[in-house]
């Protein structure tokens, strides 16, 4: 009739997540002091920050897609129960408490705090190069449809139809732009498109600094999408480059203009970009072997916007506006990273990457 079997008796000793659990473990103990700063003593009970940080990264881990199922999925799964610290008998959260404790987190800026130190257990395994690296931008699509995107001045496009729910609307001979209209969804949301061909979608630019020797993310960034964003959101992420020898910074060809390649090099960078016609960088860059490196290691860059495309299901954002984007995008590349350090550091005396 009774058991006394708890959830670590339950969960394999090689199962994946046990090696993050030992690093997140690590990372929230450092973390504790601004916990409690953030926790009130009074009122009802609230989330523990560290279980909620948690079962965010389970959500990410296991790309569930809503917080209303990830509380669905803790009430009988074992190995999340176990990762996030309930007991067996305990209740999971109200899905709405989740997201108004989330918001807490986000005004304390515990996300860049716990990056940060999921990059510190990284450079303490020495899995980091601070003088070579890469830097690339991607669309993140908005949550709000082109039906949201209307006038700014009111006068607005009329529907089609009477349906007041969900009216077609009609943009024929239209012209839209982002200075004339804004989404009444998401009004930080930009009207971008990949390139010539391709369809305009409200999107925001997700922004990675990665470091070539083991493709680990170091650093993060969320705008509003544009057509120079990603080279100015770049010399930012240049800035955060702690090498003190000579840094070489790889890219792609959108960040081959001459403007780019000086502002890189009065910071001491070498720009590695990859060339296009009339290329702002000459055979003085591109005749040394560290060039070739680069323009390999630069294509890891794909991979993490992949992963967080895909694993993190990041294609489509769940959020609105630039700071609560932002908030989840660099806590998905602390996940990112997790994994990456569970796949490089050696267990029984073998990496598994």
């Amino acid at each position: 009739m009774f058991s006394y079997l708890s959830p670590e008796d339950r969960v394999p000793a090689d199962h994946p997540l046990r090696p993050i659990r030992v690093i997140v473990d690590r990372v929230l103990a450092r973390l504790d002091e601004r916990f409690e700063q953030m926790y009130s003593v009074i009122g009802r009970p609230s989330i523990a920050p560290e279980k909620l940080l948690r079962a965010l990264l389970i959500q990410i881990l296991f790309s569930i897609r809503s917080e209303r199922m990830l509380m669905e999925m803790m009430a009988y799964n074992l190995l999340y129960r176990w990762f996030i610290g309930l007991n067996m008998d305990e209740e999971v959260w109200v899905p709405t408490v989740l997201s108004k404790n989330r918001d807490r987190l986000l005004a304390g800026d515990i996300a860049e705090a716990f990056f940060d130190e999921v990059l510190a257990e990284a450079k303490r395994a020495d899995l980091l190069s601070d003088e070579h690296c890469t830097v690339d931008g991607t669309l993140i699509e908005a949550w709000a449809s082109l039906k949201s995107f209307q006038r700014k001045d009111g006068k607005g496009q009329g529907a089609a139809d009477s349906d007041r729910g969900n009216p077609t609307m009609d943009f024929h001979g239209e012209k839209r732009s982002n200075e004339t209209h804004e989404s009444t969804t998401d009004p930080e949301a930009r009207l971008v498109r990949k390139g010539d061909g391709k369809e305009a979608k409200l999107c925001y630019a997700g922004h990675v600094l990665m470091e070539n020797g083991n493709g680990l993310v170091v650093n993060t960034g969320l705008t509003v999408a544009s057509g120079t964003g990603e080279r100015e959101a770049s010399l930012e992420r240049v800035d955060e480059i702690p090498g003190q020898g000579k840094v070489t910074l790889a890219a792609d060809k959108n960040y081959d203009t001459k403007e780019h390649v000086a502002q890189l090099r009065e910071r001491n960078v070498t720009p590695h970009v990859a060339q296009k016609k009339n290329s702002a960088i000459d055979g003085r860059t591109t005749r040394h072997a560290g060039y070739q490196v680069s323009q390999q290691k630069r294509k890891r860059v794909e991979e993490i916007f992949g992963w967080l495309k895909t694993v993190a299901l990041f294609r489509k954002t769940r959020h609105k506006g630039v700071a609560r984007v932002g908030w989840m995008f660099t806590f998905a590349a602390s996940a990112y990273n997790l994994v990456r350090i569970r796949n490089l550091t050696p267990i029984d005396g073998q990496a598994t990457a």
